[in-house]
């Protein structure tokens, strides 16, 4: 189905420096998983890929975040899959890692439509490092040497992991060239406060995307490339009071595609923020089961020198075909009857 190359074009939420905010990707045309987990075996063969993001890659403040994911369908309704999170923050130490097991159940609809429905479940863990904290009076000026100890009690009350169970889930509604869907993560509210007798409940992560296919009857020199098409996509995120509304477009090609995706912030907190945040064009490039992929988030707002988000992608996508298994099988209409071949 030509959904597995929908575009969700993303970026990162205003401040993923904020420990409560989920780390977020650009090239969701390559791996959906992470947006919904009704995606989860969609392909509907061996599907596996692997994603890195880098932002703000100078030295002292570099965030580096890696996904990972693989599914299939087990038979024509059900698909099962994995994924794997990781988040590290070079300036706090800070890292976030997940690990789900994705579920997904599709039913087939009137008029070539169909609605799947996706559940995701497994353990975070978030480490603080504060061992790593350099108080002021651990600092002696006088010969500068490092105490081992402070006077601060409550560094002594802080736990430096915390472990979590984490729930999600979405739906997608799709066709040959259309699709609509939108997730709700983290349902179970997991408390990720680092002292022992706080409650902070991780905030709601509620997206809503949808896009479609235009064939693009363009010159006879596009059409030698290999049938192209214009997906127009656009996808509304918001977790607390951070929200993000992303709109653009990509051609798609047999085995390559471009586009480029704008990032809105259409709820201004203050008086001094900007409507457009940035803007990334985005590349791919398809060799046999393979799919590379490359985007630069450039800044367009006031923040200053960041030096932009670069982020790099290997997805993978297997050409065989099972006939004895009816999820393999190419499912067509004959007479008004359903019927495989």
């Amino acid at each position: 189905m030509k959904l597995h190359y929908i575009l969700f074009l993303l970026l990162p939420l205003l401040s993923t420096e904020v420990r409560a905010q989920d780390p977020i990707f650009t090239q969701f045309f390559l791996v959906p998983e992470t947006l919904n987990p009704a995606v989860t075996g969609l392909a509907n063969t061996w599907n596996a890929g692997l994603i890195h993001r880098r932002q703000w890659p100078d030295g002292t403040r570099k965030i580096d975040t890696q996904y990972g994911f693989a599914n299939n369908m087990v038979n024509d309704e059900i698909g099962l899959g994995a994924t794997f999170l990781n988040h590290h923050e070079e300036f706090t130490n800070y890292n976030y890692s997940q690990f789900n097991g994705a579920f997904s159940y599709a039913l087939e609809l009137d008029n070539d439509w169909q609605i799947r429905f996706g559940l995701e479940a497994g353990y975070g863990r978030k480490n603080y490092n504060f061992k790593n904290l350099l108080l002021e009076d651990q600092i002696n000026f006088n010969d500068e040497t490092i105490s081992s100890g402070s006077v601060d009690p409550g560094v002594l009350n802080y736990s430096d992991t915390i472990d979590f169970f984490d729930v999600s889930a979405g739906f997608l509604v799709v066709s040959e060239n259309a699709w609509f869907g939108t997730a709700l993560k983290h349902l179970n509210r997991p408390d990720i406060s680092f002292t022992e007798y706080a409650n902070v409940p991780l905030d709601l992560f509620l997206t809503v995307h949808g896009g479609y296919y235009i064939a693009f009857e363009g010159s006879p020199l596009l059409y030698s490339l290999g049938d192209p098409t214009l997906l127009l996509t656009a996808n509304y995120m918001r977790q607390s009071q951070y929200n993000r509304l992303d709109l653009g477009g990509v051609l798609e090609f047999n085995r390559f595609s471009f586009g480029v995706i704008a990032a809105t912030n259409p709820e201004g907190k203050s008086s001094n923020s900007s409507i457009l945040t940035s803007v990334s064009p985005v590349f791919s490039l398809k060799l046999n089961e393979f799919t590379f992929g490359y985007s630069y988030d450039a800044n367009t707002t006031k923040f200053g020198n960041s030096q932009g988000v670069h982020e790099l992608s290997l997805t993978w996508q297997s050409s065989r075909r099972c006939d004895k298994c009816d999820n393999y099988k190419v499912k067509l209409k004959r007479n008004g009857v359903n019927v495989y071949q």
